[in-house]
């Protein structure tokens, strides 16, 4: 593949990366999130301040981690203290500006499912990783993108389980419920970018990634999806954000 080609999850990885601004401080989740804030570190946003669950501050890696426990984030990290001060002192308190997370499955509000699937809780069809610290980071970063690929198992009209919140039911349940945060912000995918309405704060679409279409966004969702008049068109991958983020991808976990 040519630089001047690329596939819709690059687009999303880069339309995450560029959603993220220099200098901020981020809660990053593993996988995609994490991903997508390394590629903001090595572009546009050099002094993007990286936090990970494992109490590193400012990790710098030179590599994508398996895990919020891979060493090379304590190694590249600024600092590195404990798991109850990472909640205690840093997010509890607000004093995160972004965090960035995934997830098995979201509803219309920005409610995210890492829990279960099918069944209930005590007997699911797939039991997933869990909440970690997703249910707090939602809750108290100042605001919280999501990156998730568009499809209607994982875009749901009811999650099997709701583990961290977005907007509950709607308007003025976050704050009914005393969470400090705004919630999601923006919820980026393959096929676009969904982003809460002003008034009722549903997900909605506003832009859509390169060749992708509303009807295909329509589709790829568990619910009526609703769409602003002229949804805008997210500029492709430049050829440096294409470079770069092949050559992160190729150094997960230190292979080469």
């Amino acid at each position: 593949m040519s630089s001047a080609e690329f596939t819709s999850d690059e687009m999303m990885t880069v339309g995450a990366a560029r959603s993220l601004h220099d200098g901020v401080a981020c809660f990053v989740g593993i996988g995609l999130p994490s991903t997508a804030a390394n590629l903001a570190r090595r572009t546009h946003a050099p002094n993007l301040v990286l936090i990970y669950e494992s109490g590193t501050l400012g990790a710098k890696p030179d590599r994508l981690p398996l895990s919020i426990g891979d060493g090379v984030l304590a190694d590249t990290a600024d600092s590195v203290i404990g798991v109850p001060e990472i909640f205690n002192y840093w997010l509890q308190p607000g004093r995160i500006d972004t965090g960035f997370l995934g997830g098995a499955q979201v509803d219309r509000f920005g409610n995210i499912n890492t829990t279960v699937i099918g069944g209930d809780y005590a007997n699911p069809k797939v039991r997933l990783p869990g909440a970690g610290g997703a249910p707090e980071i939602a809750a108290s970063c100042r605001e919280v993108l999501i990156v998730m690929r568009m499809s209607p198992r994982s875009f749901v009209e009811k999650l099997d389980f709701v583990t961290s919140v977005g907007y509950g039911t709607g308007k003025g349940d976050r704050e009914k419920l005393g969470l400090r945060g705004r919630g999601p912000v923006k919820v980026i995918t393959d096929l676009g970018v969904l982003e809460p309405d002003p008034e009722t704060c549903e997900l909605t679409l506003t832009q859509l990634s390169p060749g992708a279409t509303v009807e295909q966004a329509r589709e790829a969702v568990g619910w009526p999806l609703k769409v602003v008049d002229e949804p805008t068109v997210l500029q492709a991958p430049t050829e440096t954000e294409l470079t770069v983020l092949r050559e992160l991808k190729a150094t997960i976990g230190g292979a080469k």
